[in-house]
């Protein structure tokens, strides 16, 4: 049986439902599981040490795997953020299908590049985002950050506009890319942005996977906005990790069957 895992510092249900119904559906012997680790160099070295194919790794230890592992594919080296650990033979390469998933999204929703943009976030995620809105043609974009240091960083990096505090700013397109929001978090209940910007954007995106229904998601769908869920990034960018650890590409009705099944939990 060939094992496939994820690391999370709060793990969901998610990809493992995903997956695993892939490899069933398939007929693969392989099975994913989704741990929290409580040190990351450990967990890193069990990936290598005991011959695990692949490793999905989620919030906050995106950009902190980069030091332990063997290979930086470019689509990780792209933007310094690493979601995916493929092991070759104890050889571990690193991608990242975030960026994938988020461009995708941008494009099948038709967002508009003119549209002005507040991307509140930092982090690992946060550089995926920000470089899927650069590459389609967004300059518009203010980045919410309470660390200065990170969120001028970020901004810097993509010719953005940095702010610790946007809550009186407003624009065509929000997006969180923060826990706010997250099921298990210490702010699980609240929103990531304010009712005023949420009422004066036209499209609302929450990256966040768990809950499906994020309280920003509820905000956006119940003023009647286009709503992009954290849960279509899951799905994309596992379905690319799924190819990345097999070497299958399911079917569209496949991906679709997945999905369902992931979100029925």
């Amino acid at each position: 049986m060939t094992l496939c895992i994820s690391l999370s510092a709060r793990p969901s249900n998610n990809g493992t439902r995903f997956h695993n119904f892939l490899y069933e559906e398939l007929g693969l012997n392989w099975i994913y599981k989704a741990f929290a680790p409580t040190d990351l160099a450990q967990a890193i070295a069990g990936v290598r040490g005991l011959g695990i194919r692949g490793c999905a790794i989620s919030m906050p230890y995106k950009e902190d795997v980069i030091a332990l592992v063997d290979r930086m594919d470019a689509s990780a080296t792209a933007i310094d953020s690493v979601n995916t650990i493929v092991n070759d033979d104890g050889v571990l390469t690193a991608y990242n299908t975030d960026y994938s998933a988020i461009a995708q999204l941008i494009e099948r929703n038709a967002l508009d590049p003119a549209s002005s943009v507040l991307l509140r976030g930092s982090g690992g995620m946060a550089k995926a985002t920000a470089a899927a809105f650069r590459d389609a043609g967004f300059s518009r974009v203010t980045i919410i950050a309470r660390n200065e240091q990170n969120g001028r960083a970020l901004a810097d990096l993509y010719g953005f506009a940095w702010t610790a505090d946007a809550a009186a700013a407003t624009a065509d397109v929000i997006v969180n890319i923060t826990p706010i929001g997250m099921a298990g978090g210490a702010e699980e209940y609240s929103l990531s942005f304010t009712e005023e910007q949420i009422a004066a954007a036209s499209v609302v995106f929450d990256v966040v996977a768990l809950p499906a229904d994020t309280p920003l998601v509820k905000a956006g769908r119940a003023a009647g906005k286009t709503v992009i869920s954290g849960a279509e990034v899951a799905t994309l960018q596992a379905l690319e990790q799924f190819v990345l650890y097999t070497g299958i590409r399911p079917t569209p009705a496949q991906v679709q069957a997945a999905e369902e099944f992931m979100r029925a939990q």
